[in-house]
């Protein structure tokens, strides 16, 4: 089983508990306004890696993941496109008692009879999912990603009812996600999951500005500089008022 992969970072200590091993899957649905992964984009590219290439480079890694009380993290781009790869990565890891993580923006998320199948099976094999929620007004997410958010936050459920433990990620974007009513939204939506570990706010950035002009692409986001401490701090309290 081959998987189209973008890059794989081995000491990563910011996508989950511990030191990860970090795989960057390629492809994705979602153009996020602030990505600095615009390189995963395009779907079917990347790098042809087997499960076994994964696993046998994973290995000379695993006392430093085990002694962190870390594991693997697949992030991207957008993980789920990929659901028949990430099974057979993740069933191998468990073999080997790995803790298994899924960075997902939930945008490809589907009611389609394969799709809930073959999640359902993942999610056996699956300890803890980052689902990065953009933005809780339809409008403005779509204006960020190019995409509807209805399906997202119908996953955020689906994770919740399945009792799949979750960190809640938002990325804090100055004039863009940090509308105090909107945080406020976003904080009542996430005090209805019952699956809520840990809310992280991810101040917005410009490391992805290089990789946009690089790709020839206008950034639109360039005028926009990073959030203070202090409106970090309100939005993370925005955020688990009902928690």
């Amino acid at each position: 089983m081959n998987g189209n992969i973008h890059s794989i970072e081995t000491f990563g200590t910011v996508d989950g508990p511990g030191i990860r091993y970090v795989v960057f899957t390629q492809g994705c649905l979602l153009r996020c306004q602030f990505c600095h992964n615009a390189d995963t984009w395009e779907i079917g590219t990347g790098k042809q890696m087997s499960v076994s290439d994964i696993i046998d480079d994973l290995k000379s890694y695993l006392p430093f993941i085990e002694s962190s009380g870390g594991g693997i993290t697949v992030s991207g781009g957008e993980p789920l496109l990929q659901i028949p790869f990430l099974i057979e990565l993740f069933k191998e890891c468990k073999k080997l008692g790995i803790h298994t993580t899924i960075d997902s923006s939930g945008g490809c998320f589907s009611h389609a009879e394969q799709f809930q199948t073959n999640l359902k099976e993942l999610l056996q094999y699956t300890d803890l999912v980052l689902l990065d929620l953009k933005h809780i007004d339809r409008k403005k997410h779509i204006k960020l990603t190019g995409m509807a958010n209805e399906h997202i936050l119908e996953f955020a459920h689906f994770l919740s009812d399945q009792q799949v433990p979750i960190w809640v990620r938002h990325v804090l974007v100055p004039t863009v996600t940090n509308d105090l009513k909107d945080l406020e939204k976003l904080g009542e939506f996430i005090g209805t999951l019952s699956n809520v570990q840990k809310v992280e706010v991810l101040p917005y950035h410009e490391l992805g500005v290089y990789k946009w002009e690089a790709l020839g692409m206008e950034y639109p986001l360039k005028d926009v500089k990073p959030p203070s401490d202090e409106e970090v701090e309100v939005a993370y309290k925005l955020l688990t008022a009902k928690l």
